[in-house]
Protein backbone atom coordinates (compact mmCIF):
# COMPACT_ATOMS: atom_id res chain seq x y z
CA UNK A 1 0.00 0.00 0.00
CA UNK A 2 1.65 3.68 -0.96
CA UNK A 3 0.71 7.05 0.46
CA UNK A 4 1.38 10.10 -1.31
CA UNK A 5 2.60 12.70 0.65
CA UNK A 6 1.44 15.32 -1.78
CA UNK A 7 -1.05 17.83 -0.40
CA UNK A 8 -4.61 16.39 0.26
CA UNK A 9 -6.57 19.66 0.70
CA UNK A 10 -9.47 19.00 3.19
CA UNK A 11 -13.33 19.30 1.91
CA UNK A 12 -14.48 23.55 2.26
CA UNK A 13 -16.35 22.69 5.48
CA UNK A 14 -13.34 20.73 6.91
CA UNK A 15 -11.42 24.23 5.87
CA UNK A 16 -13.11 26.10 8.29
CA UNK A 17 -12.64 23.60 11.25
CA UNK A 18 -9.26 24.13 11.41
CA UNK A 19 -8.19 22.34 15.04
CA UNK A 20 -9.28 19.15 16.06
CA UNK A 21 -8.15 17.06 19.26
CA UNK A 22 -7.45 13.20 19.02
CA UNK A 23 -9.52 12.97 22.08
CA UNK A 24 -12.93 13.34 19.87
CA UNK A 25 -11.38 11.17 17.13
CA UNK A 26 -10.51 7.63 18.46
CA UNK A 27 -13.63 5.47 18.68
CA UNK A 28 -15.62 7.79 16.66
CA UNK A 29 -17.68 5.29 13.87
CA UNK A 30 -16.49 5.37 9.84
CA UNK A 31 -19.45 5.69 7.59
CA UNK A 32 -19.32 5.65 3.97
CA UNK A 33 -21.08 8.77 2.03
CA UNK A 34 -24.30 7.04 2.35
CA UNK A 35 -23.84 6.82 6.35
CA UNK A 36 -23.43 3.01 6.14
CA UNK A 37 -21.07 1.98 9.05
CA UNK A 38 -18.17 0.27 8.13
CA UNK A 39 -16.10 0.07 11.86
CA UNK A 40 -14.71 2.41 14.31
CA UNK A 41 -11.39 4.74 14.01
CA UNK A 42 -8.98 3.48 16.08
CA UNK A 43 -6.00 5.02 15.51
CA UNK A 44 -4.45 8.46 13.37
CA UNK A 45 -1.20 7.64 11.65
CA UNK A 46 1.30 10.34 11.08
CA UNK A 47 4.68 10.72 8.78
CA UNK A 48 7.69 11.98 10.52
CA UNK A 49 9.00 14.54 8.23
CA UNK A 50 12.53 16.01 9.92
CA UNK A 51 12.50 19.59 11.25
CA UNK A 52 8.47 20.07 10.43
CA UNK A 53 5.00 18.89 11.42
CA UNK A 54 4.45 15.62 11.21
CA UNK A 55 1.64 15.18 8.36
CA UNK A 56 -1.20 12.62 8.60
CA UNK A 57 -1.49 10.27 5.75
CA UNK A 58 -4.27 7.69 7.22
CA UNK A 59 -6.49 6.34 9.50
CA UNK A 60 -6.21 2.93 11.20
CA UNK A 61 -10.15 1.74 11.40
CA UNK A 62 -11.16 -1.25 12.93
CA UNK A 63 -13.62 -3.22 10.80
CA UNK A 64 -15.12 -7.01 12.18
CA UNK A 65 -11.84 -7.78 15.01
CA UNK A 66 -9.32 -6.66 12.03
CA UNK A 67 -7.37 -2.96 11.72
CA UNK A 68 -7.15 -1.78 7.86
CA UNK A 69 -5.27 1.57 6.35
CA UNK A 70 -7.40 4.00 4.79
CA UNK A 71 -5.75 6.62 3.01
CA UNK A 72 -6.23 10.46 4.02
CA UNK A 73 -7.11 11.05 0.34
CA UNK A 74 -10.67 8.73 0.91
CA UNK A 75 -12.01 10.64 3.99
CA UNK A 76 -14.57 13.43 3.18
CA UNK A 77 -15.27 14.26 6.73
CA UNK A 78 -13.26 14.98 9.51
CA UNK A 79 -14.67 17.00 12.50
CA UNK A 80 -14.76 16.18 16.16
CA UNK A 81 -17.46 14.55 17.70
CA UNK A 82 -19.16 13.52 13.94
CA UNK A 83 -18.52 10.02 12.07
CA UNK A 84 -15.71 9.84 9.87
CA UNK A 85 -17.07 9.79 6.29
CA UNK A 86 -15.61 7.98 3.63
CA UNK A 87 -15.64 8.65 -0.15
CA UNK A 88 -16.34 5.54 -0.73
CA UNK A 89 -17.17 1.53 1.09
CA UNK A 90 -14.72 -0.01 -0.62
CA UNK A 91 -11.90 -0.83 1.74
CA UNK A 92 -8.13 -2.73 0.93
CA UNK A 93 -8.82 -5.53 3.25
CA UNK A 94 -5.36 -6.03 3.93
CA UNK A 95 -4.46 -6.08 7.77
CA UNK A 96 -2.67 -2.79 8.23
CA UNK A 97 1.44 -3.15 8.36
CA UNK A 98 3.41 0.14 9.75
CA UNK A 99 6.06 1.77 7.63
CA UNK A 100 9.07 3.34 7.93
CA UNK A 101 8.93 6.95 9.58
CA UNK A 102 5.03 5.96 10.52
CA UNK A 103 3.65 7.05 14.04
CA UNK A 104 0.22 6.01 15.53
CA UNK A 105 -0.59 8.66 17.65
CA UNK A 106 -2.75 6.98 19.99
CA UNK A 107 -0.35 4.08 20.34
CA UNK A 108 3.05 5.68 20.21
CA UNK A 109 2.32 9.05 21.79
CA UNK A 110 -0.32 9.27 24.10
CA UNK A 111 0.66 8.31 27.89
CA UNK A 112 4.41 8.41 26.40
CA UNK A 113 6.87 10.34 27.47
CA UNK A 114 8.49 13.04 25.32
CA UNK A 115 10.90 15.82 26.14
CA UNK A 116 10.03 19.26 27.32
CA UNK A 117 13.36 20.69 25.57
CA UNK A 118 12.39 24.46 26.99
CA UNK A 119 11.96 23.25 30.43
CA UNK A 120 14.62 20.01 30.22
CA UNK A 121 12.01 17.41 31.99
CA UNK A 122 9.77 14.08 30.57
CA UNK A 123 6.22 15.16 30.32
CA UNK A 124 3.44 12.49 29.43
CA UNK A 125 1.17 13.54 26.79
CA UNK A 126 -2.43 13.36 27.49
CA UNK A 127 -3.74 14.60 23.94
CA UNK A 128 -2.54 15.94 21.00
CA UNK A 129 -4.19 18.41 18.17
CA UNK A 130 -4.16 18.23 14.40
CA UNK A 131 -4.54 21.52 12.52
CA UNK A 132 -5.06 21.82 9.06
CA UNK A 133 -2.31 24.42 7.24
CA UNK A 134 -1.50 24.39 3.75
CA UNK A 135 -4.45 21.78 2.92
CA UNK A 136 -2.82 19.30 4.94
CA UNK A 137 -3.85 17.56 8.33
CA UNK A 138 -0.54 17.80 10.51
CA UNK A 139 -0.01 17.09 13.91
CA UNK A 140 0.96 20.67 15.18
CA UNK A 141 0.38 21.08 19.40
CA UNK A 142 0.50 18.49 22.29
CA UNK A 143 -1.10 18.68 25.88
CA UNK A 144 0.40 17.18 28.36
CA UNK A 145 -1.81 18.34 31.44
CA UNK A 146 -4.85 15.52 31.03
CA UNK A 147 -5.32 11.97 31.97
CA UNK A 148 -5.02 10.37 29.04
CA UNK A 149 -6.79 7.69 30.24
CA UNK A 150 -9.95 9.93 30.04
CA UNK A 151 -9.86 9.28 25.79
CA UNK A 152 -12.59 8.08 24.42
CA UNK A 153 -14.90 7.64 27.66
CA UNK A 154 -15.72 11.54 28.23
CA UNK A 155 -15.08 13.05 24.45
CA UNK A 156 -13.19 16.06 23.96
CA UNK A 157 -12.23 17.58 27.43
CA UNK A 158 -9.39 19.55 26.08
CA UNK A 159 -11.11 23.10 26.82
CA UNK A 160 -9.30 24.75 29.35
CA UNK A 161 -5.70 22.99 28.71
CA UNK A 162 -3.86 25.30 26.13
CA UNK A 163 -1.65 22.53 23.61
CA UNK A 164 1.92 23.66 23.20
CA UNK A 165 3.87 23.54 20.20
CA UNK A 166 5.01 20.15 18.89
CA UNK A 167 7.90 21.23 18.20
CA UNK A 168 8.81 22.39 21.88
CA UNK A 169 8.86 18.46 22.54
CA UNK A 170 11.32 15.82 21.37
CA UNK A 171 9.26 13.50 20.94
CA UNK A 172 8.30 9.59 20.82
CA UNK A 173 10.87 8.30 23.95
CA UNK A 174 11.18 4.75 23.64
CA UNK A 175 9.40 4.29 20.11
CA UNK A 176 11.61 2.29 17.99
CA UNK A 177 10.21 2.01 14.89
CA UNK A 178 10.18 5.75 14.41
CA UNK A 179 14.17 6.53 15.94
CA UNK A 180 16.20 7.05 12.49
CA UNK A 181 13.45 9.19 10.74
CA UNK A 182 14.14 11.22 13.92
CA UNK A 183 17.32 11.14 15.37
CA UNK A 184 19.00 13.31 12.69
CA UNK A 185 16.88 17.07 13.76
CA UNK A 186 16.61 15.41 17.45
CA UNK A 187 15.82 18.31 19.57
CA UNK A 188 17.45 16.72 22.76
CA UNK A 189 21.03 17.65 21.50
CA UNK A 190 19.82 21.48 22.00
CA UNK A 191 20.35 20.62 25.88
CA UNK A 192 23.21 21.49 28.33
CA UNK A 193 25.03 17.86 29.37
CA UNK A 194 23.51 18.68 32.96
CA UNK A 195 20.45 18.72 31.65
CA UNK A 196 20.31 15.71 29.87
CA UNK A 197 22.07 13.75 32.72
CA UNK A 198 18.98 14.97 35.14
CA UNK A 199 16.72 13.80 32.03
CA UNK A 200 18.73 10.08 32.41
CA UNK A 201 18.19 9.92 35.97
CA UNK A 202 14.43 10.22 35.71
CA UNK A 203 14.14 8.03 32.62
CA UNK A 204 13.23 4.02 32.58
CA UNK A 205 15.75 1.75 31.03
CA UNK A 206 14.07 1.77 27.26
CA UNK A 207 13.84 6.18 27.54
CA UNK A 208 17.45 5.59 28.91
CA UNK A 209 18.82 3.66 25.16
CA UNK A 210 16.29 6.33 23.15
CA UNK A 211 18.53 9.27 25.12
CA UNK A 212 21.73 7.95 25.05
CA UNK A 213 21.00 6.65 21.08
CA UNK A 214 20.48 10.47 20.49
CA UNK A 215 23.55 12.02 22.41
CA UNK A 216 25.52 9.66 20.37
CA UNK A 217 25.50 11.50 17.37
CA UNK A 218 27.67 13.77 19.02
CA UNK A 219 30.79 12.31 20.94
CA UNK A 220 31.99 15.36 22.68
CA UNK A 221 28.42 15.86 24.37
CA UNK A 222 28.35 12.17 25.11
CA UNK A 223 31.30 12.28 26.60
CA UNK A 224 30.80 15.51 28.66
CA UNK A 225 26.86 13.74 29.70
CA UNK A 226 28.64 10.85 31.02
CA UNK A 227 30.39 13.23 33.19
CA UNK A 228 27.98 14.61 34.82
CA UNK A 229 26.38 11.48 35.91
CA UNK A 230 25.75 9.78 38.77
CA UNK A 231 28.85 7.16 39.75
CA UNK A 232 26.49 4.37 39.62
CA UNK A 233 24.38 5.28 36.71
CA UNK A 234 27.53 6.28 34.37
CA UNK A 235 29.11 2.46 35.42
CA UNK A 236 25.71 0.51 34.83
CA UNK A 237 25.27 2.48 31.46
CA UNK A 238 29.40 2.29 30.45
CA UNK A 239 29.43 -1.35 31.61
CA UNK A 240 27.24 -2.40 29.20
CA UNK A 241 29.25 -1.48 26.21
CA UNK A 242 32.03 -2.79 24.23
CA UNK A 243 35.37 -2.13 25.53
CA UNK A 244 36.07 -0.17 22.02
CA UNK A 245 33.10 1.99 22.59
CA UNK A 246 33.50 2.76 26.48
CA UNK A 247 37.30 4.04 25.68
CA UNK A 248 35.65 5.84 22.64
CA UNK A 249 34.10 7.54 25.61
CA UNK A 250 36.30 7.68 27.93
CA UNK A 251 39.33 9.55 25.53
CA UNK A 252 36.90 12.82 25.54
CA UNK A 253 36.41 12.89 28.88
CA UNK A 254 38.14 14.82 31.91
CA UNK A 255 41.32 12.10 33.21
CA UNK A 256 40.37 12.28 36.35
CA UNK A 257 36.49 11.54 35.47
CA UNK A 258 37.82 8.77 32.80
CA UNK A 259 39.96 7.12 36.15
CA UNK A 260 37.16 7.41 38.40
CA UNK A 261 34.95 5.31 35.35
CA UNK A 262 37.79 3.04 34.77
CA UNK A 263 37.86 2.13 38.30
CA UNK A 264 34.19 1.44 38.51
CA UNK A 265 34.51 -1.47 35.65
CA UNK A 266 35.22 -4.57 36.95
CA UNK A 267 38.74 -5.89 37.14
CA UNK A 268 38.75 -8.11 34.00
CA UNK A 269 37.56 -5.28 31.88
CA UNK A 270 39.81 -2.35 33.10
CA UNK A 271 43.24 -3.22 31.33
CA UNK A 272 41.65 -3.77 28.26
CA UNK A 273 39.56 -0.54 27.83
CA UNK A 274 43.02 1.24 29.30
CA UNK A 275 44.79 -0.03 26.36
CA UNK A 276 42.44 0.91 23.79
CA UNK A 277 42.77 4.65 24.97
CA UNK A 278 44.99 6.85 22.96
CA UNK A 279 48.63 7.36 24.62
CA UNK A 280 48.17 10.28 26.39
CA UNK A 281 44.75 10.34 28.12
CA UNK A 282 46.14 6.61 29.11
CA UNK A 283 48.91 8.02 31.13
CA UNK A 284 46.76 10.67 32.74
CA UNK A 285 44.31 8.18 33.80
CA UNK A 286 47.51 5.59 34.88
CA UNK A 287 48.68 8.31 37.02
CA UNK A 288 45.50 9.51 38.64
CA UNK A 289 44.86 5.68 39.45
CA UNK A 290 48.03 5.44 41.13
CA UNK A 291 46.67 7.73 43.88
CA UNK A 292 44.18 6.73 47.02
CA UNK A 293 40.71 8.11 45.67
CA UNK A 294 40.29 9.45 49.43
CA UNK A 295 43.49 11.92 48.60
CA UNK A 296 43.93 15.10 46.91
CA UNK A 297 45.57 13.17 43.83
CA UNK A 298 42.80 10.62 43.75
CA UNK A 299 40.54 13.76 43.33
CA UNK A 300 42.70 16.06 41.72
CA UNK A 301 42.93 17.03 37.49
CA UNK A 302 45.91 16.73 35.47
CA UNK A 303 44.96 19.73 32.30
CA UNK A 304 46.42 23.07 33.52
CA UNK A 305 48.63 26.02 31.73
CA UNK A 306 52.01 26.95 33.26
CA UNK A 307 53.61 29.65 31.96
CA UNK A 308 56.98 31.20 32.71
CA UNK A 309 56.76 34.48 35.35
CA UNK A 310 58.10 36.65 32.90
CA UNK A 311 55.34 36.09 30.13
CA UNK A 312 53.57 38.83 28.50
CA UNK A 313 50.18 39.40 29.79
CA UNK A 314 49.14 40.01 26.59
CA UNK A 315 51.35 36.24 25.48
CA UNK A 316 49.36 34.45 28.37
CA UNK A 317 45.53 35.32 27.44
CA UNK A 318 46.74 34.04 23.69
CA UNK A 319 47.54 31.08 24.97
CA UNK A 320 44.82 30.94 26.81
CA UNK A 321 42.95 31.61 23.58
CA UNK A 322 44.36 28.79 21.35
CA UNK A 323 43.85 25.82 24.60
CA UNK A 324 41.27 24.73 22.85
CA UNK A 325 42.07 21.12 24.03
CA UNK A 326 41.82 21.92 27.68
CA UNK A 327 38.52 21.60 29.12
CA UNK A 328 37.58 25.32 30.13
CA UNK A 329 37.32 24.61 34.11
CA UNK A 330 41.36 23.99 33.34
CA UNK A 331 41.72 27.53 31.97
CA UNK A 332 40.13 29.88 34.92
CA UNK A 333 44.22 30.01 36.20
CA UNK A 334 47.47 30.37 34.34
CA UNK A 335 50.41 29.01 36.71
CA UNK A 336 53.89 29.71 37.38
CA UNK A 337 56.63 26.70 38.22
CA UNK A 338 60.14 26.14 38.92
CA UNK A 339 62.46 24.44 36.85
CA UNK A 340 61.62 21.38 38.69
CA UNK A 341 57.74 21.84 38.07
CA UNK A 342 57.62 23.23 41.66
CA UNK A 343 54.47 25.35 41.93
CA UNK A 344 55.37 28.92 42.87
CA UNK A 345 52.35 31.93 41.92
CA UNK A 346 49.47 32.02 39.92
CA UNK A 347 46.88 34.42 38.04
CA UNK A 348 43.36 33.85 37.98
CA UNK A 349 42.10 34.56 34.29
CA UNK A 350 39.67 37.77 35.28
CA UNK A 351 42.70 39.32 36.43
CA UNK A 352 44.80 38.92 33.48
CA UNK A 353 41.94 40.52 31.82
CA UNK A 354 41.58 43.35 33.47
CA UNK A 355 45.92 44.24 33.69
CA UNK A 356 47.89 46.17 31.10
CA UNK A 357 48.72 43.58 28.47
CA UNK A 358 52.24 44.68 28.84
CA UNK A 359 52.81 43.84 32.11
CA UNK A 360 54.50 40.16 33.16
CA UNK A 361 52.76 37.60 34.60
CA UNK A 362 54.42 37.51 37.96
CA UNK A 363 53.59 40.91 38.22
CA UNK A 364 49.57 40.00 38.95
CA UNK A 365 50.08 36.24 40.27
CA UNK A 366 49.43 35.34 43.49
CA UNK A 367 52.70 34.34 45.24
CA UNK A 368 51.38 32.14 47.99
CA UNK A 369 49.03 29.87 46.48
CA UNK A 370 47.00 27.17 49.03
CA UNK A 371 48.73 23.91 48.14
CA UNK A 372 48.63 20.19 49.31
CA UNK A 373 50.37 17.03 48.36
CA UNK A 374 48.95 14.69 46.73
CA UNK A 375 48.74 11.96 49.53
CA UNK A 376 46.65 15.05 51.66
CA UNK A 377 43.81 13.33 53.12
CA UNK A 378 40.09 14.87 51.60
CA UNK A 379 39.00 16.10 54.80
CA UNK A 380 41.85 18.19 55.09
CA UNK A 381 41.64 19.33 51.45
CA UNK A 382 38.20 20.24 52.73
CA UNK A 383 39.19 22.18 55.55
CA UNK A 384 42.18 24.43 53.78
CA UNK A 385 39.09 25.09 50.83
Amino acid sequence: MTVSDSPSRPPAHEERTRVIHLSSLVKRPVVDQGGRSLGRLSDVIVRLRGADYPMVTGLVVGVGGRELFVPVEQVVAFNAGDAVKLESARLDLRPFERREGEVLLRADVLGHRLIDVAEARLVRASDVELAVREGRWLLSCVDTHRPHRLLGIFGDRSAGHACRDWKAFEPLIGHSRSVHARRPTARIRWLRPAEIADLLEDASREEEREILGDVRQDPELEADVFEELEEDRASRLLGARADGEIAAVLARMRADDAADAIGDLPQGRRRPVLDLLPVGQRTKVLTLMGFNPESAGGLMGVEFLALPGDTPVSEAVATVRKACRLQPEALTSVYTVDEEGRLLAFARLVALLQTDPGARLAEVSESDPVRVGPDTDLVDVALLI
